[in-house]
């Protein structure tokens, strides 16, 4: 159990020395960093989701986390892969030049927020682990922080227009 939460724990860490190396230009780095985040994400999600003990719920309400899950990491893959230009936001050195403001990105600065509280949201309905109901508030919470520093600290150092972007667009919840 404990190691599914703190797995967790320090993806969202190394996603914080994605944001910092990016700014740094080192290529390796900032591909071996990414590839780190998602080995201990992965080994974070698969832990508290296939973990014990379990509990019960009522089948529609796992029906239903199959469909929120389903949705939610369509449009949390959507956000953060499909509309933001790939290759130079997570594979080139350096940062992402390009401030993308359409689509998802439009509705509040920060999309990929609310498709994860839903994505975890339907995987206590679908797993049903108490590990994860007990991970799953704590990383929401770390990626709330992360996603706070990333406005705050690395995305106007990144993006010059992102103080106009700021000024715009909600954070989290569209207007």
């Amino acid at each position: 159990m404990v190691g599914a939460l703190v797995a967790g724990v320090f993806a969202f860490l190394v996603c914080l020395l994605f944001e910092w190396v990016s700014l740094r230009g080192a290529r390796w780095r900032k591909q071996a960093i990414i590839i780190m985040a998602i080995a201990l994400g992965g080994y974070a999600f698969y832990s508290a989701c296939f973990g014990q003990p379990r509990f019960l719920l009522p089948a529609p309400l796992v029906y239903f986390g199959w469909v929120l899950v389903s949705l939610s990491a369509f449009l949390f893959c959507y956000s953060l892969f499909l509309e933001i230009p790939f290759s130079k936001t997570y594979a080139k050195p350096g940062v992402g030049d390009e401030l993308v403001t359409s689509g998802t990105w439009a509705l509040i600065r920060h999309p990929g927020v609310i498709w994860f509280a839903l994505l975890l949201a339907g995987l206590i309905l679908v797993a049903r682990t108490r590990v994860l109901l007990i991970a799953a508030p704590v990383w929401l919470a770390l990626d709330i922080v992360l996603v706070v520093i990333q406005d705050r600290v690395f995305f106007p150092r990144m993006l010059p227009e992102y103080h106009q972007y700021q000024q715009e667009t909600p954070m989290f919840i569209p207007t």
